[in-house]
């Protein structure tokens, strides 16, 4: 009788634990997107996914899309009309249409913290053109690595300090932020390089509010510690690398206004010179025109009220949490910014002057 029980026990333990595997699929009967494309129409989402496909011994890109209400009804439908059931979590990057980022992608980026349906590492980027066109001209440039569009964003690929990283979980935390916005990466297809990086999207609450370029990307990443191997040209005689960056902050009430005092220390090595420019000198203009792009980028970010350096993060602790919503509209408004650039020449790396070309002669 104890044996019977046994066994009866081992076979119900038995039955239970092999029912966790009644939902799965195989990986042969899955389509995995590794990027995907969002744009609006009137009320309805287009979405464009890129997925690779093995083709006689190689990758290939196929090109899906389909429309809909809303993003997860699209995918759906997607799902039913093929031969596998699409998984999103796969996907790597999310290119949305430059006017759907105007009118404000608060409610896509929700969805998709809310489903799970897509990792909240997922890169976010714009396209500045029609994302249809965008798709089926990288695809068809693209040989066949189906992934090099996330190449393009790989920090141990294609990526420079000045394109913006943005990922679903810090858009989504900067739409529900009051003092923290993000700089969303702008990218179109063409050109030799066959994907151009056009500069960055600033956003605020969850909308694209302004624009900076290449050169202001690179100093946000600076801001924050991100702009190793960046390349800065010193007027039309000298280029840097940048190989280490560190920041220093200090914030304070003035005369109730608030103030931050900013140190960026930069280690460059120089690349090349074409003139007989001394390096106390190229420190100088370096540090001068880094401060004065800077002071452009920051009046252009406090009109259009976006704080995607992230400045009000050091007054959270000295401003009375219900004004923390007023951040933007009165306190970024008044704050006194004060920036200087340090910098360190670690060697001369590979000059080019007129004195060693002659001397090569």
């Amino acid at each position: 009788m104890v044996k019977l029980s046994l066994k009866l026990i081992f076979l119900v333990f038995v039955i239970v634990t092999l029912t966790g595997c009644w939902d799965t699929k195989d990986i042969d009967h899955r389509l995995l997107p590794v990027a995907m494309g969002i744009s609006k129409e009137g009320e309805e989402y287009q979405v464009i996914l890129q997925v690779p496909e093995p083709v006689g011994g190689q990758m290939k890109n196929r090109i899906i899309k389909e429309s809909g209400q809303t993003i997860t009804k699209t995918i759906d439908t997607l799902s039913g009309n093929m031969e596998s059931q699409i998984d999103l979590l796969h996907v790597k990057v999310i290119l949305i249409d430059k006017q759907l980022a105007k009118e404000g992608v608060k409610d896509v980026i929700s969805g998709f913290m809310r489903s799970r349906d897509v990792s909240s590492n997922a890169l976010v980027t714009i396209c500045d053109e029609d994302i249809e066109k965008f798709f089926n001209t990288v695809s068809n440039d693209l040989d066949v690595n189906a992934i090099n569009l996330f190449e393009f964003f790989e920090k141990n690929a294609g990526w420079t300090p000045q394109i913006a990283l943005t990922r679903v979980w810090q858009v989504y935390r900067s739409v529900h932020s009051y003092t923290h916005d993000v700089a969303v990466p702008i990218v179109v297809s063409g050109g030799s390089t066959n994907i151009r990086h056009m500069g960055s999207a600033v956003m605020k609450n969850g909308k694209m509010v302004e624009t900076i370029t290449p050169d202001e990307t690179l100093l946000i990443n600076a801001f924050k510690e991100e702009s190793a191997q960046g390349r800065v040209e010193v007027s039309d005689h000298a280029s840097v690398l940048i190989i280490s960056n560190k920041t220093n902050s200090k914030s304070n009430f003035i005369d109730d206004e608030p103030s931050l005092e900013n140190v960026i220390n930069l280690k460059v090595v120089l690349l090349e010179t074409k003139s007989d420019h001394t390096i106390e000198l190229i420190k100088e203009e370096l540090s001068t025109i880094l401060q004065e792009r800077f002071d452009g980028m920051f009046t252009k970010l406090q009109e259009s009220e976006a704080d995607i350096l992230g400045l009000g993060q050091h007054f959270r602790n000295k401003i009375p949490r219900r004004e923390l919503k007023d951040w933007r509209s009165k306190y970024y408004q008044e704050l006194k910014m004060h920036l200087s650039v340090e910098i360190d020449i670690q060697n001369t790396g590979f000059l080019k002057s007129n004195s060693s070309d002659q001397s090569a002669n």
